[in-house]
């Protein structure tokens, strides 16, 4: 019996991210999972989603890549403390830096998977290498550094931007 997969974007809040956010319906709506020590996007593109015909757009692809690796960082923090996701504290990051390397032109007829790990966390600082495939084949390959910059402890938050 397969274990169901727990999507990271639904232990998230009122999200309206475009690319992440469950409750922007005009977004992308990513759904991310652990999948042993990877955590994985399935994402189908649509025809708006071009850079060229039936080539998928770059920022797109970095867009995927960059809500990904932030959802994934957020769920490694939970994880490594040993608590389910949803349960408290709550966690946001937000991308200080991405370094994407594009392989070669990724479809935009054919689902696309991302496969994060992280690979050094520490403190506020969270590195994620994420490879995004079309095909079975690596067509861009990145680096990000996701920064926590929201903890539902912290008292001093600005509950204005960052509210739940």
């Amino acid at each position: 019996m397969e274990e169901e997969k727990q999507l990271f974007q639904d232990y998230m809040g009122h999200n309206v991210c475009f690319g992440c956010g469950k409750h922007n319906e005009n977004g992308l709506q990513i759904k991310s999972y652990w999948e042993g020590e990877e955590a994985v996007c399935r994402w189908r593109a649509e025809d708006y989603h071009n850079g060229w015909k039936d080539v998928m757009n770059g920022g797109i692809m970095a867009t995927l890549i960059d809500c990904h690796c932030m959802c994934t960082a957020m769920a490694h923090a939970v994880r490594v403390e040993d608590r389910a996701l949803g349960t408290a504290p709550h966690y946001k990051y937000a991308t200080g830096t991405m370094t994407i390397k594009y392989l070669k032109p990724t479809s935009n007829l054919d689902e696309v998977v991302l496969r994060a790990k992280v690979t050094e966390a520490k403190g506020r600082k969270t590195v994620v290498k994420c490879d995004f495939y079309s095909n079975d084949i690596k067509t861009a390959e990145a680096e990000v550094i996701a920064i926590r910059v929201f903890s539902s402890e912290d008292e001093n938050h600005n509950s204005a931007s960052f509210s739940s």
